[in-house]
């Protein structure tokens, strides 16, 4: 069945790119609804932004949804992996600004949240996007794949020249609450070189080595280091579910990335559905919501971060 948060649940802070300080609240939402981001510090026009794959202006460094008057909000992914990875499908989202609160650069803080309040089953079946054929989009050496599969798994991989991270690998398949146990403590992770030069084109002002990960060659900046060895490729899974999630739906697929960012997903997501016959909506029986993405959460399984 589909669900929604029991009631609402705010999280402030300050944007990572915009330094700007913003209050996000997530509020309960009827069955069907989906999930929207509702602007609450802009009084006039359309406020309401659907968080949909058609709705991304694609970005390398986070993903932005903007609705048809222009009005936009960034930084989504991790409140969205959140969401999927809670099994939450319908929500509304009030924020008082154009970008999410980083909190500590991980999805923990929202999922916790979630899970404190507690989620509500509606009287509505859950439809998810079943993929029915393999499909592939490259940039460069990334690459981003969606195959079949009865469940969400993502295999991703990652290779940088600094030693601190080098090549890393991992997979998961995304029930039973691997999400919560395995992916959303993770943070953002990024090289101190890339972090100043960013800052000096107005980027990343709200970076600190308190909510991400920053490593210069073979060393990890950041007090008190890593939370998992792995835990920058974690964090782009976490990232690839959040923006899987944008699919509208739950996907029963198989997500295979290599090197691939916020862009190259959204890209993935629009070839999906510009391929004929590639995808159909279905309505899940209990078997397949069991297989979805937020079954089997325990709370004892949530990390506990400082």
């Amino acid at each position: 069945m589909q669900t929604t948060i029991k009631s609402p649940i705010s999280f402030g802070g300050h944007g990572l790119h915009s330094g700007a300080p913003a209050t996000v609240t997530v509020n309960p939402a009827s069955a069907h609804h989906g999930i929207w981001f509702k602007r609450t510090d802009i009084s006039l026009g359309d406020r309401l932004i659907p968080a949909r794959w058609d709705a991304v202006n694609r970005s390398p460094l986070c993903t932005k949804l903007e609705n048809a008057a222009g009005l936009h909000v960034s930084t989504v992914e991790h409140v969205m992996a959140a969401l999927a990875g809670c099994g939450i499908h319908n929500a509304l989202i009030e924020i008082d600004g154009p970008e999410v609160p980083i909190l500590d650069g991980s999805a923990v803080q929202f999922v916790r949240g979630f899970m404190q309040r507690g989620i509500r089953v509606l009287a509505a079946p859950v439809m998810a996007f079943e993929v029915l054929k393999e499909v592939t989009v490259t940039d460069g050496e990334a690459r981003a794949t969606l195959a079949p599969s009865d469940t969400l798994r993502i295999d991703f991989e990652i290779d940088f020249q600094d030693a601190a991270i080098g090549h890393q690998k991992k997979t998961l398949v995304m029930n039973n609450g691997s999400f919560a146990r395995e992916l959303c403590d993770s943070r953002t992770f990024c090289r101190r070189a890339d972090v100043e030069a960013m800052r000096a084109n107005g980027l990343a002002l709200g970076g600190t080595a308190e909510n991400a990960v920053v490593v210069d060659g073979d060393t990890i900046l950041t007090p008190g280091g890593l939370r998992h060895a792995d835990e920058p490729v974690r964090h782009k899974m976490l990232d690839a579910l959040g923006d899987l999630a944008l699919a509208g739906a739950p996907l029963l697929g198989h997500y295979t990335g290599y090197r691939a960012g916020h862009s190259l997903t959204n890209t993935l997501l629009r070839a999906l559905f510009a391929t004929p016959d590639a995808v159909r909506l279905v309505k899940c029986d209990p078997l397949m919501t069991a297989r979805l993405p937020g079954s089997g959460l325990v709370w004892d399984e949530i990390p506990q971060v400082a």
